[in-house]
């Protein structure tokens, strides 16, 4: 084993990974190549379903045999939709996962992995865990709440630019149902249309002033998926729409403002799916930019008192779009990136 990556190498597996379809739900083959990985590296590893008979699995991975460590080293497998395959076009990767998570989980493992070359880390400092569905719940990190583990500190990936972040918002995921009575559309007042009363409440959500920080700035909502009706010529009798608030502060008082406005709206009623407050991190570290981050991640997920630290390469920018990518000399400076905070914390 050498000091130095070879960024070949670095290439190499990073298109192994975004060549693995690994879309939320979709997690297992990628989760089976990187517990071989890691294994012919010399760790020993674990795959771990995340709840009894789950065909999904985390896959956790330590040196010798003590499975307990002073810092977690994490990133998520899954990836959102559609599969994208990778690309390459002179110092840049394209393809889903590339910056968002498979291009920081690369990072880290080569950052882990020359400092053990160098000496530097030893059975018992470090452990990885790579977790399933950071994308759409996070099921894969509550789950990691049962392995009866904790740690001093948690290094946890997500494209950050390079910087570390000072904190990020917190998600408050709901839908919004409306129930209306289907008729012929010729004759509406025999009827109710699920869609006009559906885009009532939301014209009245998207008015509302959210709470702000002055860290994290303001809480904004997105409107991300409609769903309503069966022709044009029928009014509809059921309409939804699957929203998001990304919290700055106070999600609680954010719940309450969403079912005020909601009881203003007979026949519309709200189903608060999942939830989690905005977290503030540590990033005072000696050499590195840091900034707040306005995305969620799954540090929230992880119960207990360790450090928290959020750092990778990439930009969340071009995350979850047709032309998501990563440059290799991010990565490479990641790996560098990734040394550092990692010598600091297991100090």
């Amino acid at each position: 084993m050498t000091d130095k990556t070879d960024q070949k190498e670095v290439v190499e597996l990073l298109k192994t990974l975004i060549n693995i379809e690994s879309t939320s739900e979709e997690e297992l083959e990628i989760g089976q190549y990187l517990e071989s990985y890691i294994k012919s590296r010399g760790y020993t590893v674990e795959r771990i379903p995340i709840a009894p008979g789950s065909t999904r699995h985390n896959v956790y991975a330590y040196l010798g045999q003590e499975r307990k460590a002073r810092v977690l080293v994490t990133a998520h497998m899954d990836t959102v939709p559609p599969h994208i395959p990778y690309s390459i076009d002179g110092d840049v990767i394209r393809g889903r996962g590339a910056c968002d998570d498979l291009g920081p989980m690369v990072a880290q493992i080569f950052a882990v992995e020359e400092l053990r070359a160098e000496g530097k880390l030893k059975g018992g400092d470090v452990s990885f865990l790579w977790v399933v569905g950071e994308e759409r719940g996070g099921p894969g990190m509550i789950a990691a709440n049962d392995m009866g583990l904790t740690w001093e500190a948690g290094l946890f990936a997500e494209p950050t630019e390079g910087k570390v972040a000072k904190g990020h918002k917190g998600n408050l995921v709901f839908e919004v149902i409306a129930h209306g009575k289907a008729c012929h559309s010729g004759y509406p007042h025999l009827g109710k249309s699920a869609v006009l009363l559906l885009l009532a409440a939301l014209n009245d959500l998207t008015a509302v002033e959210w709470p702000a920080s002055e860290l994290l700035g303001p809480s904004t909502i997105n409107i991300g998926k409609i769903e309503g009706g069966v022709s044009y010529n029928v009014l509809a009798a059921d309409a939804r729409a699957l929203c998001s608030v990304r919290v700055a502060k106070d999600i609680e008082g954010i719940k309450e403002i969403v079912r005020n406005v909601i009881d203003k709206h007979p026949d519309v009623d709200v189903d608060f799916k999942f939830q989690y407050a905005e977290m503030l991190l540590e990033w005072g570290f000696e050499g590195f930019d840091a900034e707040p981050m306005a995305y969620g991640t799954d540090i929230p997920r992880l119960r207990g008192d360790h450090r928290k630290v959020l750092y990778g390469p990439g930009s969340i920018l071009v995350a979850h779009g047709k032309d998501e990518q990563i440059r290799i000399s991010e990565i490479m400076e990641a790996i560098e990136g990734n040394k550092k905070l990692l010598t600091e914390l297991v100090r």
